[in-house]
């Protein structure tokens, strides 16, 4: 399961709302693991309406998570959520996979 606060669920439908997705149910939040970052993997996050053959497909907080099944492997019970305070604002993760993670929060390792 990928897990979304309540913050997350806000900011993700206001970015679906000005990308003029959100009136189109059949978009969703396509959440990945790639390689790359000064960790050796980065999170990606876009917006998408195909759904691909392995795909992993949750719903949490009334918005609708999908992964492909290697990121799945990495995401497992991982928490997206969003931040406005003076320390940085943006998403981040709370995944308790990662065995480590880079000083911005963007990258990690397992």
């Amino acid at each position: 399961m990928i897990f979304v606060s309540d913050k997350a669920k806000e900011k993700v439908n206001a970015l679906m709302a000005q990308a003029n997705v959100a009136a189109d149910g059949s978009y969703f939040l396509r959440v990945s693991v790639v390689g790359g970052g000064c960790s050796g993997l980065s999170y990606k996050m876009d917006f998408d309406n195909e759904a691909q053959p392995n795909d992993q497909v949750f719903e949490d907080n009334g918005l609708k998570v999908v992964t492909d099944l290697k990121s799945f492997l990495y995401l497992v019970n991982t928490t997206l959520d969003f931040s406005d305070g003076l320390n940085g604002k943006g998403f981040y993760f709370s995944n308790p996979n990662a065995s480590r993670t880079c000083g911005c929060g963007e990258s990690f390792a397992v």
